[in-house]
C-alpha cells in the first residue's frame, strides 16, 4: 500500500484560515468579506443537511442577510465563522428542512470496527495515474451520497468539521453540545463514511491483522490526529495490515470531504446576496432577495 507523500497531505481539515478582525466594522463591509469566503462552505452544508439545492440557496439567503441584520449583535466572543454557523445550524433547525425517510440508527463503534476476517481493501494514491484519478472523483460521490444516509445528529457534526473545516470545539459550540458528544459522533460518522468507501476497493483477502485492541487503541489514535489536522506517523512494526487499511481510508474519505467542500456557489445566488449588501442601508433584506425567515 503506497500512501501519497506531497503537500496536501495529512489532510488538515481542522485548520482554520486567518480572520481578520471585524469587531465594529460596519456590516456593509464586513459581511461580504465573510460571504466570499464561507459562502460556497455554507452552500456544501446545505446540500447535505437540507437536501436539495434550492433549500441550500434557501439556507445561505437567511444565513447572510440574517448576519447582516444582526451583525450589530456580534462582539467577537467567538469567531465570525461559528457566529454565521451557529445562525446556519439554527435556521436548519427550525425550518425542520429535513427530508422524509431521515435514517434514524447509527451503527456502534464495535460494529463499525473491521473484524480480522473481513478482507482488506487496497488504497494507492497517485495524481498522474487516470484509474485513480476516476476512483478519486467516485469517491467523492460515495462519500456525498453516504453523507446523506447519516441520521442528523451525526451528520450534521461532520459536515461541519469535516467539509466547513470547523474545529471540534467550534462545532461544539455552533450546536451547543459538549465537545467530548461532537468528537464520538464525528468519529462513528467517519468510520461508517470510511466503510462505505472500502467496500467498493478492490480487497484482499487473509491479512496480516494484529491484536484487536491495539487495533482499536491506533485507530483512536488516528482519529484525534485528524481532528487537529496533523499527521499521525507510527513505526512499520506497530501497524497491522488490517490498520494500515483503516487509516488510508480515513484519509481517503477526509480528502473527498475536503473536495466537496470546494464546490462553487451559484452565480446567480452570489450576484443576488452581493447586491443585497450593496444596497441602500434600510437593510439587506429589502434589495429584493427572497428570505424565508429570521435566526432568533
Amino acid at each position: 500500500m503506497r500512501v501519497r507523500d506531497d503537500e496536501d497531505y495529512p489532510p488538515q481539515v481542522g485548520a482554520e484560515p486567518q480572520e481578520q478582525p471585524l469587531v465594529g466594522t460596519a456590516a456593509s463591509d464586513a459581511l461580504p468579506v465573510l460571504f466570499e469566503r464561507d459562502g460556497p462552505m455554507l452552500y456544501q452544508l446545505g446540500l447535505r443537511i437540507c437536501g436539495s439545492a434550492q433549500e441550500a440557496q434557501d439556507l445561505v439567503q437567511e444565513t447572510f442577510l440574517t448576519a447582516y441584520r444582526k451583525w450589530h449583535q456580534f462582539r467577537g466572543e467567538s469567531s465570525a465563522r461559528t457566529w454565521l454557523y451557529t445562525i446556519a445550524s439554527r435556521i436548519c433547525r427550525r425550518s425542520k428542512r429535513l427530508r422524509s425517510g431521515e435514517p434514524h440508527r447509527m451503527a456502534s463503534l464495535d460494529e463499525l470496527l473491521p473484524g480480522a476476517a473481513e478482507p482488506v481493501p487496497e488504497v494507492s494514491w497517485s495524481e498522474h495515474d487516470p484509474f485513480e484519478t476516476t476512483v478519486r472523483h467516485e469517491t467523492v460521490e460515495r462519500v456525498g451520497n453516504a453523507i446523506a444516509e447519516l441520521p442528523l445528529e451525526f451528520r450534521m457534526p461532520l459536515v461541519l468539521k469535516e467539509i466547513a473545516g470547523l474545529s471540534i470545539e467550534e462545532v461544539a459550540t455552533v450546536l451547543d453540545l459538549l465537545p467530548a458528544t461532537v468528537k464520538t459522533r464525528v468519529h462513528r460518522a467517519r468510520l461508517q463514511l470510511r466503510r462505505v468507501l472500502a467496500d467498493a476497493l478492490p480487497a484482499r483477502e487473509d491479512p496480516r491483522v494484529g491484536s484487536r485492541q491495539i487495533c482499536v487503541d491506533l485507530v483512536s489514535a488516528k482519529q484525534e490526529a485528524l481532528d487537529r489536522g496533523v499527521a499521525h506517523a507510527l513505526p512499520d512494526d506497530l501497524i497491522c495490515e488490517r490498520c494500515e487499511a483503516v487509516f488510508a481510508t480515513l484519509d481517503l474519505t477526509s480528502e473527498a470531504c475536503r473536495r466537496i467542500g470546494r464546490g462553487e456557489l451559484p452565480e446567480e445566488l452570489r450576484r443576488e446576496i452581493l447586491a443585497a449588501f450593496a444596497a441602500p442601508s434600510s437593510g439587506a433584506a429589502s434589495a429584493g432577495v427572497r428570505v424565508a425567515g429570521d435566526a432568533r
